[in-house]
């Protein structure tokens, strides 16, 4: 079941990039035209519609024809995508691992189904910073001297979690950027020192080593807002 996700992870992967290859051929042979639309997927579809007007002139009948044909494999791949997306969601709910780390902020079915296809054994990493390191999520070591140095991170390891992990930090920033960060201080503080994308690697990082948490141990997922909310009610510190 493990390696039929994978396959199914991969695939659905492999056709996003296809589809990104034929969305930039698309631009960039318009491009030649002094034929450009905003960056979007509104901006493919104005550039799909110039291809399929016969009456505008500024498309030679050979490039036309070319276009034509990127526009209608860039119809199939969506709707490909669509129905890998649709397999994701049925095996997600048929899978009580992935349910629960559904819980996690950051964490949806295309993340939450690619940990249990990818991690066989999460008891394997003796924590969470090993799972992290294993994901390519740490800073490089420039240690010498009894000094530590951090670098940037490594990159190193699984680049589609990385990604999914990223992608999952980033959501939980916009929401944070709409609700507020009373809950998530450090966040309000890291965001005023960096920018978003550089900024998203630490919570990344931090859901990473949460979900190897929920994963090693069988735990779920603690809202720690919660948590201070209970203890205050029993009358001890939060």
């Amino acid at each position: 079941e493990q390696q039929s996700g994978l396959v199914l992870h991969r695939t659905r992967h492999l056709f996003i990039r296809q589809r990104t290859s034929v969305i930039n051929a698309i631009r960039a042979h318009l491009a030649e035209f002094g034929i450009v639309a905003p960056v979007g997927r509104h901006g493919v579809e104005e550039l799909l519609t110039v291809v399929a007007d016969p009456n505008d002139k500024r498309v030679s009948e050979i490039a036309r024809a070319c276009l034509l044909a990127f526009g209608a494999q860039l119809r199939r791949m969506k709707e490909q995508i669509l129905e890998f997306d649709r397999l994701i969601r049925a095996w997600h709910r048929s899978n009580e691992m992935s349910m629960r780390l559904e819980a996690a902020p950051g964490v949806g079915p295309v993340l939450a189904t690619a940990l249990v296809a990818a991690v066989a054994d999460p008891k394997s990493f003796r924590s969470g910073r090993n799972f992290s390191a294993w994901i390519g999520m740490v800073p490089k070591q420039h240690s010498s001297g009894g000094k530590n140095r951090l670098g940037n991170i490594s990159k190193q390891g699984d680049r589609y979690l990385r990604s999914l992990f990223v992608a999952g930090a980033l959501s939980v920033i916009r929401y944070a950027k709409i609700h507020g960060t009373k809950h998530r201080p450090w966040l309000t503080a890291l965001l005023a020192r960096r920018p978003t994308k550089v900024a998203a690697i630490a919570p990344a990082n931090k859901i990473a080593r949460m979900v190897w948490a929920m994963t090693a141990r069988g735990e779920r997922y603690r809202n720690p807002s919660r948590l201070r909310v209970k203890r205050n009610r029993a009358g001890q510190p939060a």
